[in-house]
């Protein structure tokens, strides 16, 4: 037995005045059902749920945004029936999922959530009052979301109107420069929901207030202390760069027609699969200073264009006081980040990169708001209750390791501030989408801190659930894909939550992809700790494997988290200071920086290929930038040094860097000719720890890669599903990555069968067919099957030619293979087949 006395959040109605009860709860694992009433022309009862746990703990997080790194996915689920939905999600008013609950959608792709029905009955119903909360007082979920069209600054007749929600206020004024930051005269007034308004009248068919002027809300609380805050809903912000740790300034932005910019170009289609480049404008100069918007659009999107990438994600828009918080302290959330520019600017990099065909993501971040008062939304909180703030009281409301606010997404003014505040980036500024940063710390009451989820999944569904954030993230992904059916939504969740990636019509969240974080961790580790002869092939296939079923993951190598300061790039790691002297082309490589090279082309191609249905690189990354990320701070002079990118390293002809951005611009170029990343076909068919080799398909390439540091294997044999002719599409050891050329790519490689056909058995790894090919020592080849009616053409365009793999003869290629790098045990097994067949 549970004794639960709860309060609930009352929907802000001006008809209506509430009651609030008491309810008692049952159930040992869950809370019961809060009824709020409502008097009015007409009563009615309706139901708003609150989940009223919170649990303590302390721990190491990663930085701001990844919990413990020691973390473990939960176990793949296979299907058991075709999934179905339970409620129907388009509907207007959302009728009672009790019915049919039994039959939900996720319960059936994964029959081990069974024992867990009750937790997502009781958050479905949670998410579906709330949805008809707001359908009943707001007039639906779209509507409800457009709240910066009454709150903030809004042109309506004959003036401006300005409101905001502080019901802790006592009294309230607007100041800025139109008034000479003398409030005396715009008083204005309060509701009784706790929202200030005032009309500005225009003077002489004039605004006001000017455009880009500067704002303030000026309020006094309950102390009696009268207090200068920037509005919450403000689309820009701006500081005095000549005052060292001057304030910002709210300013008023509106633009006259002739200097509003307005996008020329559609938004690209949804591609099969997102290929991310992860870039932060602010260190995109080469130049040790912060770069702008439109510099960023004309000098760096070219580049991403070049190198194949079909997404953006931009990092740091969210306007933020303190730059080496990398954007994730936000103090202003909807203004874009002025240090780049304006919201103008803005507009021109999106549109910009919408004429390149990239797609554009933005980081969003909502899952906690800077602790500066001054300049930030903390600036409200004044000891007023948690029902009238924006955050969470005590320490529910303050996450230790961040040293930030946490928001009270049960708070009818929180869901309409966020809700709104999606809505505007993707309608004003045309975003195809977001990465939610921090779900993991808004998944639990504990986010995170000390824990290293085992995959049980007790660890994701109990009291320790924070219900309250799941159902907005079901809301807020509710609504993105209705506002922009087209959206691509990533979670960046450490935990492995199951239905993280579900739809919200099955009892998902609603992502459509979520960062599959553990695979960063892995490699460090193995390039940090691990002598090449104690990489495990098979750990490093079930880490890049390790993933639910339905459930789709961005892979990566590297983002920006590895890259701060106190770490190191990929590439660093493996060359290290050898990469100040070691890069030019005009001589031999050294072995540290053949290594190198190799390896720094193999872990990002396999983790491409192998490690989800998506992938990402930071900028940057690409060319194996060296050294590391550390923004301006007191610590080192406030130095721009490390907080730039150094394009002239990939630029400089004679330097190695441009073998490893050709080599990601043909792996880029070979999903787009085939596919793979968005193949459910994925099958690997060994992972030789002898010698060193994973060998898989994808869609109907053959990947193989070879990580032994010294041995090179002819007439290795490789396992294939379909029978036929097989040729070289992509070779990381062909010139012009860097390689010594030592594959042949005018090579036929004819399959022959293996076993009795339908018994996988008696097959070679389980695989109906073979061929033999070259695998160079630190190489990576990928063969696709030559489709014999497409040779009849009179004129062959070659794939291997379209992704960039050099046509050199195999004949006059130097670097003949040592015979005693020649070994393994199926090098011998026949000499049919052969890469010199």
């Amino acid at each position: 037995m549970m004794m639960l006395a709860l309060t609930g959040l009352v929907p802000r109605h001006p008809t209506l005045t509430p009651l609030s009860f008491t309810f008692t709860s049952t159930n040992d694992e869950y809370p019961s059902r809060l009824g709020i009433g409502f008097r009015g022309k007409e009563q009615q009862a309706v139901r708003l749920l609150r989940f009223g746990t919170s649990q303590n703990s302390s721990s190491h997080l990663r930085r701001r945004g990844s919990p413990s790194t020691t973390t473990s996915r939960c176990s793949k689920a296979e299907p058991t029936s075709k999934s179905k939905a339970v409620f129907i999600d388009d509907s207007p008013i959302i009728t009672d999922a009790d019915q049919g609950m039994e039959n939900l959608g996720i319960l059936s792709i994964d029959q081990s959530l069974q024992p867990h029905k009750d937790h997502f009955n009781y958050r479905i119903n949670r998410y579906l009052d709330q949805r008809r909360l707001i359908e009943t007082y707001e007039g639906g979920l779209q509507e409800f979301a457009q709240g910066y069209l009454k709150f903030g600054f809004n042109r309506e007749e004959g003036g401006i109107v300005y409101r905001e929600w502080a019901p802790a206020a006592q009294e309230a004024q607007l100041i800025g420069d139109f008034n000479g930051w003398d409030g005396s005269k715009h008083k204005m007034d309060k509701n009784q929901f706790g929202v200030w308004s005032i009309k500005i009248p225009d003077s002489g068919g004039n605004s006001a207030i000017p455009h880009n002027s500067r704002v303030k809300f000026r309020f006094k609380h309950g102390d009696g202390v009268w207090v200068d805050r920037i509005p919450a809903w403000i689309q820009y912000a701006t500081v005095d760069p000549a005052r060292f740790a001057a304030p910002y300034d709210g300013v008023y932005w509106d633009p006259p027609p002739s200097e509003r910019f307005q996008f020329k170009y559609p938004r690209p289609p949804k591609p099969k699969a997102p290929r991310v480049y992860e870039a932060h404008v602010g260190m995109s100069s080469s130049e040790p200073r912060i770069s702008s918007y439109r510099e960023f659009a004309d000098d760096v999107l070219p580049r991403i264009q070049a190198n194949n990438y079909n997404t953006v994600q931009l990092m740091a828009v969210m306007e933020h006081s303190y730059y080496a918080s990398f954007g994730y302290h936000v103090t202003n959330f909807f203004a874009v980040s002025s240090r780049s520019g304006t919201p103008e600017d803005l507009k021109y990099l999106v549109d910009k990169a919408h004429s390149l065909g990239l797609r554009v993501l933005m980081d969003v971040v909502h899952s906690h708001a800077s602790n500066n008062i001054t300049d930030g939304l903390n600036g409200f909180e004044v000891g007023q209750s948690s029902q009238e703030s924006y955050f969470h009281t005590g320490d529910r409301g303050y996450h230790k390791l961040w040293d930030s606010r946490l928001f009270n997404y049960a708070n009818w003014e929180v869901l309409r501030f966020l809700l709104s505040n999606l809505r505007w980036w993707l309608e004003e500024f045309k975003f195809d989408g977001f990465r939610f940063d921090g779900v993991t710390s808004m998944l639990y009451h504990h986010h995170g801190i000390n824990m290293a989820f085992s995959g049980d999944y007790h660890e994701y569904f109990s009291e320790a659930t924070d219900v309250d954030a799941v159902v907005y993230l079901m809301l807020a992904n509710h609504l993105i894909h209705k506002v922009l059916p087209d959206a691509t939504v990533i979670a960046e969740d450490v935990s492995g939550m199951p239905g993280l990636g579900r739809p919200v019509s099955e009892g998902g969240i609603g992502f459509d992809y979520r960062l599959a974080m553990a695979i960063p961790d892995k490699w460090i580790d193995y390039v940090k700790n691990k002598s090449d002869e104690e990489w495990s092939m098979k750990e490093i296939s079930w880490n890049l494997t390790n993933r639910r079923y339905t459930e789709k993951c961005i892979s990566y190598a590297e983002s920006h988290d590895q890259a701060i300061v106190g770490d190191k790039t990929i590439a660093f790691f493996l060359m290290d200071r050898e990469m100040y002297s070691g890069m030019s082309c005009l001589v031999d490589a050294s072995p540290t920086i053949e290594r190198g090279v190799a390896l720094h082309k193999m872990i990002h191609f396999l983790t491409m290929a192998l490690g989800g249905e998506g992938y990402l690189n930071f900028m940057g990354n690409e060319f194996g930038h060296p050294e590391w990320i550390d923004f301006p701070r007191e610590g080192n002079g406030w130095s721009y040094e490390k907080c730039r990118r150094q394009w002239n390293l990939v630029d400089t002809d004679h330097l190695r860097y441009k073998f490893m951005n050709a080599f990601d611009k043909a792996m880029n170029l070979l999903d787009e000719k085939f596919s793979f990343l968005s193949s459910t076909k994925q099958i690997v068919s060994s992972t030789n720890e002898e010698d060193k080799v994973i060998v898989f398909e994808r869609r109907d390439l053959v990947f193989v890669f070879n990580f032994h540091p010294k041995n090179t294997y002819e007439g290795y044999k490789v396992g294939c599903d379909l029978p036929g002719k097989y040729r070289v599409a992509l070779d990381s050891d062909a010139w012009e990555f860097g390689g010594h050329g030592r594959v042949g790519h005018d090579v036929d490689h004819f399959t022959f069968p293996e076993g009795i056909p339908g018994v996988p058995e008696t097959n070679f790894n389980n695989r109906p067919n073979s061929f033999k090919i070259l695998s160079p020592a630190q190489t990576c080849v990928v063969y696709y099957r030559v489709d014999e009616s497409e040779e009849a053409d009179a004129e062959e365009t070659s794939i291997e030619e379209e992704v960039g793999v050099g046509q050199e003869n195999f004949e006059e290629q130097t670097g003949p293979i040592n015979d005693d790098n020649a070994v393994g045990p199926r090098a011998q097994e026949s000499d049919q087949g052969s890469s010199s067949d």
